[in-house]
């Protein structure tokens, strides 16, 4: 790893490490080895800098992007996955992994199972009037049928999830270069703007299914502040349209 620090290939010392220590960790485990040695070097390696994915969270250009993604001559499929993602800001895999089986329309509700979410959690989106909007006009399409399994399925298997390039490349499509904006800068935007607008923050970061430092029952309690955070979901829908149709939005406390 030193020799590969030494040419300035930050990132790549560190997975090689962890790399390292995985295969240090089993020969542990089988009693190949009495110890990893790897762990005293973890600390040795220059830091790499956070990577800071492109978003954005300026009010007049979101209010443009919801505006071209009105307007998106693509897929209906593609389109629909465009107009859900900063409503409900998950994670694009997450977001075209979603099944109809994880929606309850009744409890206005999306429950995203453990083994799909990156902390291994079950994660609850509460569902907006325009996010249950977006998902029953897609009903017809993809969630009737025998095959009825994935909101956004592949276009040539139904079985398989929409691609993971499907979204950016209708990013592009619209004119929003890779500098600008990614699947993944939905989040940012609504982390952005939401604490901006005043949300208290555990609730923002819960939302983003994010682990909260210094609370140990926010991080394993996913339905903590189930009731504010749907709340704050909602009157985030509500601002988006007000940016989508170029009003002018007075950031405010909101949260509480």
């Amino acid at each position: 790893t030193k020799r590969i620090e030494d040419k300035g290939a930050y990132e790549t010392a560190h997975r090689v490490l962890g790399v390292c220590s995985q295969v240090l960790k089993y020969a542990v485990k089988t009693g190949r080895a009495k110890y990893d040695v790897s762990y005293a070097l973890k600390g040795s390696l220059t830091p790499t800098k956070p990577k800071h994915l492109p978003s954005i969270t300026d009010p007049a250009e979101i209010g443009a992007l919801l505006r071209a993604i009105d307007e998106y001559q693509g897929t209906f499929i593609v389109k629909s996955a465009l107009k859900l993602a900063p409503l409900v800001f998950v994670r694009p895999k997450e977001l075209r992994m979603a099944e109809w089986s994880e929606f309850n329309m009744a409890t206005r509700e999306w429950r995203i199972p453990a083994e799909k979410m990156k902390a291994r959690r079950e994660h609850i989106v509460p569902l907006s009037r325009q996010a249950i909007e977006v998902i029953e006009e897609l009903r017809p399409l993809t969630g009737e049928g025998a095959a009825a399994k994935y909101l956004f399925p592949n276009p040539s298997n139904r079985t398989r999830c929409m691609s993971d390039n499907a979204v950016l490349c209708a990013l592009r499509r619209m004119g929003y270069e890779k500098e600008e904006m990614t699947g993944h800068g939905f989040r940012s935007m609504a982390s952005t703007r939401l604490h901006e607008m005043g949300y208290v923050s555990d609730h923002i970061e819960l939302q983003l299914a994010h682990t909260i430092a210094n609370s140990t029952k926010a991080a394993y309690n996913y339905a903590l502040h189930l009731e504010a955070r749907a709340k704050m979901m909602q009157e985030w829908a509500d601002y988006l349209d007000e940016l989508k149709t170029g009003g002018e939005v007075i950031i405010a406390s909101f949260g509480g």
